[in-house]
């Protein structure tokens, strides 16, 4: 059980490491269709997390078509609210789940 765990706690501190350099380097519709296509619940867990923080009310198989929908201004808005809550996300895993950059799983 506890290895689970702790592959789980992986998955998703790898997700908070990546996701901010998916959404710098593709945009972020494509960062979460990536995240998405990868199809592990961790991630979907993580994405569920990542829309309700920045007021989204979706599951995670609908949050990249939902961010999709919005109007340019409104987009780049909510990358950045999607940037920034991923930092105070990279220092949660680093911080609590003991998860850094180094050691997270591909």
């Amino acid at each position: 059980m506890e290895a689970k765990y702790q592959t789980s706690r992986n998955v998703y501190g790898s997700m908070a490491h990546k996701l901010p350099i998916l959404i710098r380097n593709a945009g972020l519709v494509q960062a979460l269709a990536f995240a998405q296509s990868r199809d592990k619940s961790e991630i979907n867990l993580f994405l569920e997390h990542l829309a309700i923080t920045i007021n989204f009310t979706c599951k995670a198989q609908d949050f990249a078509a939902k961010v999709a929908e919005l109007e340019l201004a409104e987009y780049m808005y909510r990358t950045q609210q999607a940037l920034d809550a991923l930092l105070w996300y990279k220092r949660f895993v680093q911080s609590i789940l003991d998860i850094d950059p180094s050691n997270a799983i591909q």
